[in-house]
């Protein structure tokens, strides 16, 4: 007998939440580790990276979540704005609509006879008609209205956590010199596994992001140190 098989399908998908603490984790990892590399490059002592380091983690926090709670409040405001737009259109002129939802049929190669009826029963209640031209003819989804206030807390504790990564080490040394070698250490091995995990959700190879994530902020700490040195 045949032996049936179930077909599953594989796609890499990653919510909101996970979006954000992506951002925040990227920079809180990057920005501290480069600006308390800068630092040690400078000589200064470790009280100075770690009082420092905390400051720009206070700023970036609320910098970061701030700036998602304005992307996110933006979302909702384009799309209520756009939500209006297309009640007024489909009150005001709704022969004009009933083609646009004509249109999106066409593209899939409908004839007139067939995607007629469909028009129809799309049209025929409104409150599905405007969701309809919402999702294909504007491509939006209605995002969440708490979106704005869960953007800015995830992208702020991310950031925080992140941030804290290279700094610590400076809070158990008195010499500069031994903690950067241990931010170093400590906040490279936790870029290549924040881009491996970060990987997992983006649908590349495991180890390339690991290596990229790790490169970059490899690269802002080898920039900030360099500049200190040269103009210390």
């Amino acid at each position: 007998m045949p032996v049936s098989h179930t077909h599953q399908e594989h796609h890499f998908q990653a919510s909101d939440t996970v979006r954000d603490v992506v951002i925040g984790m990227s920079d809180g990892l990057t920005v501290p580790f480069a600006l308390a590399a800068g630092l040690s490059g400078a000589n200064v002592g470790s009280s100075v990276v770690v009082l420092a380091g905390l400051a720009e983690i206070a700023a970036g926090c609320i910098a970061m979540g701030l700036g998602g709670y304005l992307a996110a409040q933006s979302d909702n405001e384009h799309y209520a704005s756009e939500l209006q737009r297309e009640i007024d259109e489909t009150r005001d002129m709704p022969e004009e609509e009933r083609e646009e939802v004509a249109k999106v049929f066409r593209g899939y190669g409908l004839s007139e006879e067939q995607l007629k009826p469909i028009v129809d029963t799309i049209c025929a209640d409104e409150e599905k008609w405007i969701d309809f031209m919402m999702k294909f003819e504007l491509g939006l989804e209605q995002p969440d209205p708490k979106r704005a206030v869960v953007s800015a807390g995830t992208i702020g504790a991310s950031y925080v956590v992140g941030g804290l990564i290279p700094l610590s080490p400076y809070f158990f040394t008195q010499s500069v010199s031994d903690g950067l070698y241990a931010s170093v250490g400590l906040t490279l091995a936790a870029l290549f596994i924040f881009g491996c995990v970060k990987a997992r959700f983006t649908g590349i190879a495991w180890w390339r992001g690991g290596i990229q994530t790790t490169l970059i902020g490899g690269l802002a700490a080898t920039a900030a140190f360099g500049i200190a040195r040269i103009f210390k």
